[in-house]
């Protein structure tokens, strides 16, 4: 499921129409109404001195989620002399971030394109290397607010979901073309939801009797019907689970994260910064486990009793953890309550401990 993947073009010359970028998609979503998550701390992040001063004047950064540009801009206001490479897959985000990075001129520069196709995108760039990465994983504000897009539960909509509506299948046809015992999996391996076979079972029934929940509407009843009175005692609706599922399985958010994550190391510069905000644990837990390994000086086995690997660490951990947005910004912003922010810094050190590549000045 490809997505489209020419680069737009550099942000004040615009972003090349296409069937879903109708004007009127964006009129009642102003651009500045978008909040970017932990902004602050991103910046700082990515924005501190790199190893080499040097480069200190010529960073080259990439927001691998570009959305509305918020983060995007952010952090050149904070580089005067950095360029950003914006990329998302979202072709209604585009015009978007496009029309807010158009002040930057040729700093800023906007791709559709899938985060896991980071590589071939800078190699189009000419980019070898790159000194910082911001990811903001998971639906963007825009796609939830946008009731077509089929995201959210609290708007009517054909059931889509589709990050990139050009591509793929539906959540709806997703949801047609699997047996009750694969939706069961889905539900429990994506979502988490403890009642997935009771809701696979309930959305087989409505199959078999010829109508099979093509809208929002249709399966939030669904779901509701199935999980029952209980929910009422959690602020959570009760087909949240469901809906982060079938989100995460048809815009395959898991593989695309351990894509980016497996080609990062091929592309930091030393010094270079990565910092990537997740909302649930299972986007959380690769960031975390693939940190940690990056930041680990020994690979041995546990049941050594010392240390023959003679390993180094390959980056170093500039959050000691997770951070968590403050009670402020909850306030401002509710949709960043569950987030948590992770970042690194490349030492430089490729898994044998030599040192990494820099970019050049090209």
């Amino acid at each position: 499921m490809a997505a489209g993947n020419g680069i737009v073009g550099r942000a004040p010359h615009g972003v090349e129409a296409s069937p879903e970028m109708s004007p009127t998609s964006f009129a009642e979503d102003p651009i500045d109404a978008h909040q970017p998550v932990m902004q602050a701390e991103v910046v700082r992040l990515l924005t501190s001195a790199p190893a080499d001063p040097r480069r200190a004047a010529r960073l080259r950064l990439v927001d691998a989620t570009l959305g509305d540009g918020g983060h995007a801009a952010a952090l050149l206001d904070a580089a005067p002399g950095a360029e950003l490479l914006g990329v998302d897959r979202d072709p209604q985000a585009l015009p978007r971030a496009a029309a807010r990075l158009a002040r930057f001129g040729e700093r800023a520069r906007c791709v559709r394109a899938r985060f896991s196709e980071l590589e071939e995108v800078l190699d189009r760039q000419g980019w070898q290397t790159i000194d910082g990465l911001v990811a903001d994983l998971g639906v963007s504000s825009l796609q939830l607010d946008l009731a077509a897009r089929g995201f959210s539960f609290r708007q009517a909509a054909p059931l889509d979901m589709r990050m990139d509506p050009s591509a793929g299948e539906s959540a709806a046809e997703l949801l047609q073309r699997l047996t009750e015992r694969e939706l069961g999996d889905l539900l429990r391996a994506f979502g988490e939801e403890p009642r997935a076979r009771a809701i696979a079972r309930a959305i087989e029934r409505a199959k078999s009797r010829g109508a099979p929940p093509l809208s929002t509407e249709e399966l939030r009843a669904i779901v509701a019907q199935v999980v029952g009175a209980g929910a009422g005692r959690s602020p959570r609706d009760p087909a949240t689970r469901t809906f982060q599922a079938l989100r995460v399985a048809v815009n395959e958010e898991l593989d695309e994260l351990e894509r980016l994550l497996a080609a990062l190391p091929r592309r930091l510069a030393p010094g270079a910064r990565v910092a990537i905000l997740a909302y649930h644990s299972l986007e959380d837990r690769p960031v975390k486990t693939c940190f940690r390994s990056w930041t680990a000086r020994c690979s041995c086995p546990p049941e050594l009793p010392r240390c023959v690997c003679g390993g180094t660490a390959r980056a170093l951990d500039l959050t000691r953890g997770a951070l968590r947005p403050g009670a402020d910004e909850v306030a401002r912003n509710p949709r960043s309550r569950s987030a948590r922010l992770r970042a690194v810094a490349w030492l430089g050190r490729t898994a044998d401990g030599s040192a990494g590549e820099s970019h050049g000045a090209g």
